[in-house]
Parts: C-alpha cells; sequence; structure tokens
C-alpha cells in the first residue's frame, strides 16, 4: 500500500470525522448499515444487474444482552459457568425459532433467492439470486468502488429485507463484498521489487541442499567504500553492523526448529507437549492438490512428522473451486502452503484442517467460519488474511463477522486473525488504522516481530517488524535517496468497536489490536515449499501477519494440549498475563551502537550521516528512534541499508503496544500463566 505524506493523512482523518468514523460504537444502531467510508472512495456505479449474488442472512438473537452476559461468563474465573463452554442447549436459548428462521426464509425465496444452507440452530440462512433480485429483496442498490487501487462492493441506501420478516434480521453478509487478502509477505530486490529467493527442486536436493539459509541475522561491523562508475568524487564510505554477510543467495530464515527454541517450546515438545490430541483449522481460499506433498518434504527436511490421513485433511465448506488453478492466480497457493508448514513446524503433534472457501471474498469466509463452529471442527483457529481496512466497512460487514466470532467464543474457539503488512495503513495515525476482522473484540489479533540475533550478548533481540530499505550504491550517491517502508505489523485502535473490559487498562476509547505477537518480517522469514503452476519450489524469507497467525495458533493449541480442555477465546487470557508471563518487546537501543552511519565526500567536502539520517526519509516519528539498522551488501554489487522496528507511525513502548500487543510467548512461564497450571494434563501415548 502506497504511504501517504503527513498531509494527506490529515486530510483523511478529518474526513473520517466528518462522517462519524471516529467515535468509537460497539454497534451500529439503525440507519447506518450503508458504510459512512464510502465518501472516502470513488463510485463506479452500478453493479451488473446479472451478477450472481451469495449472502448470508442473520437472524436476531432472543435476549442479546443476556447472550452477550452469558458469554462474558464463560472468561471470568469467578463465575460459575468459567470455562464451561456452550452446547448446542445452550446456543438453543438465545437462538432465533423455527418459525422465525421459516418466515426469513420464505420471505427470501419469495423475493426470488434460492436457499443453499441453512444454520442447524437457526441463526442464518444462505441464500444467492442476481443482483437485480438482491436489491429489490433489500430495498438497496449495490454499487461498485475503488479506494486506493482496489474494488470492492457496497450498498448505497439503507437495506432492509422486505415484509415483516426484515425485523428478525440481524445483518447480512455479501451486500458490501470485500476481497479477501492473504497477509503474506516475502523478501524482494529493492531494486526490481521482484521476489529475491527460491529455487526449483530437484531430484538431486537433499535436506542440506534444500535451502540456503542462514539463523544469524547479524554480523560485526564492517567498513565499505563507494564510488560512482567513471568519476573520482563522489566517494561515500560506510561503517556498522552488517546483516545477512553470507554468501550472495543465503537468506536470513528460521527453521521449525529454531523458533521452536525461540519461543520456549523445545523442554515441552520433549515432555509430549506438541499439540497432540489437537486440531488446529487454517481458513484459505481455493486449496491447492500439492499442498500435502509440499508440506511433506519441508518436514522430511526440517525432521518432522509426515502428513497423513490422520493428521491432515482439507475440507472444502462451499465445494471446490471450479477452477483449478484459481490458487496460483490469486497468490493463495504460497499462503496456504506457509501455513501448514508454519503451524505443523510449531505443533507437529496436532492434526491440520485446511477449510478452503471456493472463492475469496467476506462473505465466503463467514461461511468457512460458520462451518467450523457447525462441525465442532477445531478449538484454535488461524486466519492469515483480513478482508478491507475499517475506514470503509459498514455495519452490515462488521456485525456479520463479529456475530459469528461472537458464536466461536462462547463455543469455547480461539479464532486468531492476522493484523495487516502495511503498518498504520498509510494514515498517519494508528486512529481508525486496523482491518477486519481482526478488530473484533471476540477475535485474537496477531501482530509481527523480528528475530535478531545480539552482537553485545548472547540470544535473541526481538523487535517490532517495520522494515525500512535504503539504496547506497546508485548514481545518487552524494545524496542517499529516500528510504522505502517494505512492510510492517497492523495495529491501532478501532474506530467501530468500543475498548472490550479485558482491555480497560489499555489506552483509548476503541478496541486495541493487537493483542499478542510473532515472527512476521520476512527478512528474518521462514523457509518454505510450494508448487506453482507444476513446479515445486523452495523458497526462504516469507513471512508477514501471515506466519504469526499460524504460529501463535500452534503455541495455543499446545497450550490447549497443555491444560487437558480448551482454554477458548485466547485475547481475553492474555491480556491477564503478569511479568515473566509473556516476554514484552520494547525498543533496540542496546544495538544502536552498531547502526551503520557515513560519509560522503565530495567537490565541497564531506557530509556526514548518522544512523538516524540514513532513514531520515522514513518518517520515524519522534519515538521511533529505537530502532536496529544494518548494512546489507547483496550480490556483491549491491550495498543496501536495512532498519527494523520502524513500523509507520505505531510504535513499540514498554508493556502493550500497537505493533506487538502484550509481546510474544515464552514457553512454558506463558503456557502456565494462560491455563493457571503448574503441571500439563497427562500426555496421549
Amino acid at each position: 500500500m502506497q504511504r501517504k505524506t503527513a498531509k494527506a493523512s490529515t486530510a483523511v482523518l478529518a474526513v473520517l470525522s466528518a462522517f462519524g468514523l471516529c467515535s468509537s460504537q460497539a454497534e451500529a444502531g439503525p440507519g447506518t448499515n450503508v458504510a459512512k467510508g464510502l465518501q472516502l472512495a470513488t463510485d463506479q456505479g452500478r453493479v451488473d444487474s446479472n451478477k450472481e449474488q451469495t449472502l448470508t442472512v442473520m437472524l436476531k438473537l432472543h435476549n442479546q444482552a443476556a447472550f452477550d452476559k452469558a458469554v462474558d461468563a464463560l472468561y471470568d474465573p469467578e463465575s460459575a459457568s468459567y470455562h464451561k463452554w456452550f452446547t448446542d442447549a445452550d446456543f438453543a436459548r438465545y437462538a432465533p425459532t423455527a418459525t422465525e428462521l421459516k418466515a426469513v426464509t420464505e420471505e427470501l425465496e419469495k423475493q426470488g433467492l434460492s436457499v443453499i444452507s441453512t444454520d442447524p440452530q437457526n441463526f442464518s440462512v444462505r441464500v444467492h439470486g442476481n443482483t437485480t433480485v438482491v436489491e429489490k429483496a433489500f430495498q438497496t442498490e449495490l454499487h461498485n468502488f475503488t479506494y486506493q487501487k482496489r474494488t470492492f462492493q457496497a450498498h448505497v441506501r439503507e437495506a432492509q429485507l422486505t415484509g415483516a420478516a426484515g425485523e428478525l434480521v440481524d445483518s447480512v453478509a455479501g451486500l458490501d463484498r470485500h476481497a479477501v487478502h492473504p497477509q503474506i509477505s516475502f523478501v524482494k530486490d529493492p531494486k526490481t521489487g521482484k521476489a529475491l529467493y527460491g529455487k526449483k527442486v530437484t531430484a538431486q536436493d537433499t535436506a542440506a541442499t534444500l535451502f540456503n539459509i542462514t539463523g544469524t541475522p547479524l554480523s560485526t561491523a564492517t567498513l565499505y567504500s563507494l564510488r560512482a562508475l567513471g568519476t573520482t568524487l563522489p566517494v561515500a564510505t560506510y561503517y556498522g553492523t552488517v546483516y545477512n554477510q553470507g554468501s550472495p543467495r543465503q537468506a536470513v530464515s528460521y527453521t521449525p526448529a529454531q523458533l521452536q527454541s525461540h519461543y520456549g517450546l523445545t523442554p515441552l515438545a520433549k515432555e509430549g507437549y506438541d499439540g497432540t490430541g489437537q486440531t488446529i483449522a487454517l481458513v484459505e481460499a481455493y486449496g491447492y492438490d500439492a499442498a500435502e506433498t509440499d508440506a511433506n518434504l519441508a518436514a522430511k527436511t526440517f525432521g518432522l512428522p509426515a502428513l497423513t490421513s490422520k493428521n491432515y485433511e482439507v475440507l472444502y465448506p462451499e465445494g471446490k473451486p471450479l477452477d483449478p488453478g484459481a490458487a496460483d492466480l490469486t497468490g493463495w497457493t504460497y499462503e496456504i502452503a506457509l501455513d501448514i508448514q508454519a503451524a505443523h513446524g510449531i505443533a507437529p503433534g496436532a492434526k491440520i484442517a485446511v477449510v478452503a472457501s471456493s472463492g475469496q471474498d467476506n462473505e465466503d469466509f463467514i461461511a468457512s467460519l460458520q462451518y467450523i463452529i457447525s462441525h465442532k471442527l477445531a478449538n484454535t483457529v488461524s486466519n492469515s488474511w483480513e478482508t478491507d481496512d475499517e475506514i470503509i466497512s459498514g455495519s452490515a460487514e462488521e456485525n456479520a463477522f463479529n456475530s459469528i466470532l461472537k458464536r466461536g467464543t462462547a463455543a469455547g474457539i480461539s479464532f486468531q486473525f492476522s493484523t495487516g503488512d502495511s503498518g498504520d495503513l498509510g494514515l498517519g495515525s494508528p486512529a481508525g488504522a486496523v482491518g477486519i476482522p481482526s478488530n473484533s473484540p471476540y477475535a485474537t489479533a496477531v501482530g509481527g516481530t523480528s528475530i535478531l540475533n545480539d552482537l553485545n550478548g548472547t540470544g535473541q533481540i526481538v523487535t517490532g517488524w517495520g522494515t525500512v530499505i535504503n539504496v547506497l550504491d546508485d548514481v545518487f550517491i552524494a545524496d542517499p535517496p529516500s528510504p522505502g517502508f517494505v512492510g510492517g505489523a497492523g495495529g491501532g485502535e478501532s474506530e467501530f468497536y468500543a475498548k472490550p473490559s479485558w482491555q480497560k487498562a489499555l489506552k483509548g476509547s476503541g478496541r486495541q489490536v493487537p493483542d499478542v505477537s510473532a515472527l512476521a518480517d520476512p527478512y528474518t522469514g521462514f523457509p518454505i515449499v510450494v508448487t506453482i503452476e507444476g513446479s515445486q519450489l523452495a523458497i526462504p524469507g516469507y513471512g508477514g501477519t501471515s506466519l504469526a497467525s499460524p504460529i501463535f495458533s500452534a503455541i495455543w493449541a499446545i497450550a490447549d494440549q497443555y491444560n487437558g480442555s480448551p482454554l477458548g477465546f485466547a485475547a481475553p487470557a492474555i491480556a491477564k498475563l503478569k511479568t515473566g508471563q509473556i516476554t514484552d518487546v520494547v525498543g533496540t537501543s542496546d544495538l544502536q551502537t552498531g547502526n551503520p552511519a557515513g560519509t560522503i565526500f565530495d567537490q565541497n567536502g564531506a557530509t556526514f550521516y548518522s544512523a538516524l539520517d540514513l532513514f531520515a526519509g522514513a518518517s520515524l516519528g519522534q519515538t521511533q528512534t529505537q530502532f536496529t539498522s544494518a548494512l546489507w551488501p547483496q550480490n556483491f554489487n549491491d550495498l543496501f541499508s536495512i532498519a527494523f522496528g520502524v513500523d509507520s507511525s505505531l510504535t513499540v513502548t514498554p508493556g502493550w503496544d500497537n505493533v506487538t500487543g502484550f509481546g510474544e510467548p515464552n514457553g512454558l512461564p506463558f503456557i502456565q500463566g494462560v491455563t493457571g497450571k503448574t503441571k500439563g494434563a497427562a500426555v496421549a501415548k
């Protein structure tokens, strides 16, 4: 996403305030289901009248306030119902009646819509029909809009189902259709923008040759001298810590064993706490046939157990996609490979269930979430995606996701969501800089980190993920060009949802994102095996909060195993942790002594550039002077400077922050903190 200037960011925030988007609300009230953020988008006109539309119509619960109170009690240790997850009978006390569902269904059919399926507990009905039928049934118009080079569909007049049945409807998913985006990132050549790593797998490859990777990102300080070709001056010298000082095609990436060690999981695995007996559901689009083969090559390489029919399955709630190459065409193949291999790498004893939709918009994914709940498929669910920015969403989409996630929370399921890979979305402020549905108070929002080795001691240093790269060796040697923001964890304060009770100690009045974090920076990333268009590739340097979500979900599955029963929604438990039970991510001032600096000599003399000067164009902000940077010699010809911990206007601070949440899990102390137990459940033999 393009970064805005400070002036543009201020203008956007002013527009948000004008349209009422800067006042928190728990639920949208009557007359507000048209997205106010449409004022920021460009109306491209009516949707094609014959376009097929699929909707999920959600009915109102009986006694919503009592339901909400009952769900809250499930997470209150003082309550008699603590961790006594809802059964079908419990849901039935609040669910719409069969008569109410029939009334809504009959009205939908009367209007010309065809029923696809109904929720077994009467909460919703899924229907389809063309645009004309949908517009008439819901008394609105559907238009196409563009916003920051993205296209989406939204309704432009207050939408309500016709007739008396309309009073029974709570929200409708599918009137507004936002594409679901994988939150995946990979190492790119800073000059070309193309993927830097990857090779075709051959029969001759062994575990030792499949990936050329190092788990040592930083090396001791080195001096580099640069001179423009064919000239005497200018000359530049740069001295400082070096990033990835290895062979030209080597990449910084961590193996599953190294990540297990980093998160303090190795001793637990030796005792049998590796996710055995648990299922991790991964919500994806399309699926791809070679996913199991790819995962098993990665597993063999890293000494992990193979995936078989006993510990791996793929489910298609909507049926298989019409185009078997859809995942390749849309980038989901990489996402699916990353999710499976990361989750399996952290919790190799757990079963992996891939839940693949046949499309890639919000309504398709709501159907997948509904499927997981209805079929009691898993207690921890990783969602490495978001639909769109909160600033252009409306209550119809927000409430549809929230309703589903609240029901999952009642059932004892923890839904993890990536928080995004674009920092503050270019707004220049954390206010409203969150995506859907990680902003829901019933979603566990997973932010991102970078993992670096500590050159001043032993062990590792963790920064918030926010990476900036500057080119040092091009013809503008006398005036280093502005650095580029290449990705950072999403976060900020919701302008739609009020702050939940378990965040009462945090600043602000809106739901704060994220809750927790894990590795996301592709420049300290993860290696994957993936088959694209028939070719099997080995690619290191993958990340994004798409990596953080399955990592944390796998850790949560291990916590469920240790507990001996589902812990449910993770976020409230994380918010209650004490010092020592979670690793707080703070600034990296202890590494600043190695941050590179340089001097450029030209006809006018010498100009010194401090580490801060080299990244001045990245809008570091007053609190972002604590970052780690290094020189990156790449391919013997190119020299870059790379900074870690510079995430747009989002900042890492002691305690909770909008990049890393409360911090990273740290093995046994974390698991004992969230379970309240000092001894784990018996390990299944």
